[in-house]
Order: structure tokens, then C-alpha cells, then sequence
């Protein structure tokens, strides 16, 4: 289970890269990208490894 989180943040992370520089999503990218950010700091703070 915690390797399907860092694989979607990753994901969540690159579609925020391309959405950032190429096309402007609006604000929902941006959602995207926080919950990406909070999965990857949910699993540090529980110890587990990145990856």
C-alpha cells in the first residue's frame, strides 16, 4: 500500500510539473500536488521508507 502512494505522489508530481509549464490547469493541479506532498510526509512521519 505504501508503494502505490509514492508511485500515485510521483505521478501527482509530474502531472503538476507539466500542468506548471505547459498548460495551466487552474487551482485543481495544485490540489493534486498538495496531496501529494502530505502522502509523502504522512509515510515519513510514520517511519516508513521513501522508497
Amino acid at each position: 500500500m505504501g508503494n502505490l502512494l509514492y508511485i500515485i505522489a510521483v505521478i501527482l508530481i509530474i502531472g503538476w510539473l507539466v500542468g506548471f509549464i505547459g498548460y495551466s490547469a487552474g487551482g485543481l493541479i495544485h490540489v493534486l500536488l498538495v496531496i501529494a506532498v502530505i502522502a509523502i510526509l504522512l509515510q515519513v512521519i510514520q517511519g516508513k521508507k521513501i522508497f
